[in-house]
């Protein structure tokens, strides 16, 4: 089972297929629609923290070694944080019927 929100990384024909030969459902999900995963909010904490001080890396794998790093070390706080805050939103997307939330 799978949000599909319309992305077009998520029509390629690859990905289709992906998802039907391993018998993955994809649920509609309108273009737009509110991200309730937390790995995007952990993906921006970890964009500040490579780039932090507006540091510019001058080779690839310099930057791959930085990315790498910064995933090692997420906080162990902030993934508790964003655990036990999906109850709240997923609270307050039913509650407006699917509509904007302050999330």
């Amino acid at each position: 089972l799978k949000f599909d929100n319309n992305a077009a990384v998520h029509n390629a024909r690859l990905t289709k297929e992906f998802f039907q030969e391993n018998n993955i459902t994809l649920l509609d999900h309108p273009a737009c629609s509110l991200d309730l995963n937390p790995i995007e909010n952990i993906w921006g904490w970890m964009a500040r923290e490579v780039y932090k001080n507006g540091h510019q890396f001058q080779t690839v794998d310099a930057l791959c070694e930085a990315i790498f790093n910064t995933w090692s070390n997420v906080p162990t706080s902030l993934l508790e944080t964003l655990a036990s805050s999906m109850p709240k939103q997923f609270f307050e997307v039913i509650n407006k019927n699917g509509g904007a939330t302050h999330y």
